[in-house]
């Protein structure tokens, strides 16, 4: 089963070694790594193939002009030649069995859409702050899951095949691209959290999605959840009526202020616990 590593490239190339030599580390050996540029300077885009030279398991392409986030992710699905493919930031790295512990999951199970694990905060010299603690197993087959608060991150691996049976990614998105694919492949399979580390976030003043408007970010994601909701056909949630129409992530967010008390919590960690004993 071959895993291809996805990286949508704009102007990191300096971070980008620490990426590369994490993959050159995986104990699982049949992967390749596709690298999509988003028309980074020449500069850029030199030192980076720079680097992977003389390594034909990298493959390098550009896009002729800036396309955004949302439509290079897509394209990079459309290159990639593995089974199960799954994305890493040129600017981070991941674990020495991150890989292996994923593929591990899509072989035994095949109704698998997406495993996702913990991630590691770390500076921008990629030394450890502090572990990302939402991650946990979330409920499948709940038509009300929307990933909120966020559970499902770094490191998102999924079924290149399943994702075909989606609506796809939605190319457009310039923020939240990665919540719409999550939910989009949550809908078709099992998703399956791996209880472990396995990939090392940097944060730094370059980082395009630490530097996005936080107000912006909250209209993306809620517009994201709210056409989730229309695929899922659902008019009503917790007794409130879901808008017709989409207006403001406040409209949107406030349908799902519930699911962050107490009750609500309780009750949902033991429907996690009957799935994974039946």
């Amino acid at each position: 089963m071959k895993f291809s590593v996805l990286i949508a490239h704009f102007n990191n190339a300096k971070y980008f070694k620490d990426c590369y030599d994490s993959l050159l580390k995986q104990s699982y050996e049949n992967w390749e790594a596709i690298i999509l540029d988003d028309a980074s300077n020449e500069n850029e885009k030199t030192l980076v193939k720079k680097i992977i030279e003389g390594d034909n398991r990298f493959k390098f392409f550009e896009n002729t002009k800036n396309q955004g986030v949302g439509f290079t992710k897509s394209k990079l699905i459309e290159l990639a030649n593995g089974e199960i493919v799954g994305y890493v930031d040129p600017d981070d790295a991941i674990l020495p069995t991150a890989i292996e512990k994923s593929i591990e999951i899509f072989k035994k199970d095949k109704k698998v859409a997406l495993t996702y694990s913990r991630f590691m905060s770390c500076d921008e010299n990629l030394q450890a702050i502090s572990p990302f603690k939402s991650a946990n197993q979330v409920q499948n087959n709940d038509k009300y899951f929307f990933n909120y608060p966020v559970q499902i991150a770094h490191f998102v691996c999924f079924s290149k095949e399943i994702y075909s049976s989606t609506e796809k990614m939605n190319t457009e998105l310039k923020i939240s691209e990665d919540q719409d694919l999550y939910l989009k492949l949550y809908e078709k399979g099992k998703v399956i959290f791996i209880d472990e580390t396995n990939y090392l976030y940097r944060t730094h003043s370059g980082g395009i999605s630490q530097n996005d408007h936080k107000k912006t970010s909250y209209e993306y994601w809620a517009k994201v959840i709210w056409n989730a909701m229309q695929r899922r056909k659902l008019t009503s949630i917790n007794g409130k009526k879901i808008p017709t129409e989409f207006s403001s992530s406040a409209e949107i967010f406030n349908l799902l202020t519930y699911q962050n008390s107490i009750p609500y919590r309780i009750k949902k960690k033991l429907k996690i616990l009957f799935q994974s004993l039946f």
